[in-house]
């Protein structure tokens, strides 16, 4: 597959934030993104694992955007939240963003789309219009489908084993970006949670218990 550089965006503190794209056009995307919480580096490892792995295949085409890190101060300050403080999967314009936040790490905002950030990805999806996006984050394993992808979820679940669930009991996400995909662009959102790190398990592991059901995932017809 050949990618080629987007124009990137700027977060808070002035970092690139890089995005790239298939050749040609399409009508619609297929999003693999990573680093919304700058903090979750598991996700961001096992996405760059993918995309390197996916510029080298000859015979998969799908139109795709690809954002790498998506909070690059987060990422580099190993903050969730982006450099205004701010959880940037909980300040889309979904229709259901709120102005209260169960704990300071789900602030989101002062107002809906108020982020360098989460504007640019914005403009992306209206340039650029999502399929599916595949958006991986890192917490307890678990694949969460919004919209009109549960089929992806359990493909992905007979390699990895992780829940698939359609709600979060327990954890609601206003302005998230699970509410916006379906809602906003009629594009549905699977919402990767890969396992976090620990003394048993490193980055390098989390991928290779996750590298067959994705590169089947794409080798598929389902995206």
């Amino acid at each position: 597959m050949n990618f080629i550089d987007l124009k990137p965006g700027t977060s808070v503190e002035g970092e690139t934030i890089k995005a790239f794209k298939t050749e040609g056009k399409a009508k619609k995307y297929v999003y693999l993104m990573a680093g919304t919480h700058g903090d979750e580096v598991e996700g961001v490892y096992v996405v760059n694992q993918l995309f390197e792995w996916l510029k080298v295949q000859e015979d998969i085409d799908l139109a795709m955007v690809v954002l790498p890190v998506l909070n690059p101060d987060g990422y580099r300050n190993a903050t969730r939240v982006n450099a205004n403080g701010v959880d940037l999967n909980r300040n889309y314009d979904s229709g259901t963003w709120s102005s209260e936040a169960r704990e300071e790490k789900y602030y989101p905002g002062s107002a809906p789309l108020s982020e360098p950030e989460n504007k640019y990805l914005i403009n992306l999806f209206d340039k650029f219009p999502p399929k599916v996006i595949l958006s991986f984050h890192s917490w307890k394993p678990m694949i969460n489908y919004n919209g009109d992808c549960k089929e992806i979820a359990e493909f992905l679940n007979q390699y990895n084993g992780y829940v698939t669930c359609d709600d979060i009991e327990g954890h609601p996400t206003p302005g998230s970006l699970g509410d916006l995909g379906p809602k906003v662009y009629k594009s549905p959102v699977l919402t990767f949670e890969c396992p976090v790190l620990s003394d048993d398990l490193n980055l390098k592991q989390i991928w290779e218990e996750n590298e067959a059901g994705l590169k089947a995932l794409f080798q598929s017809d389902l995206l």
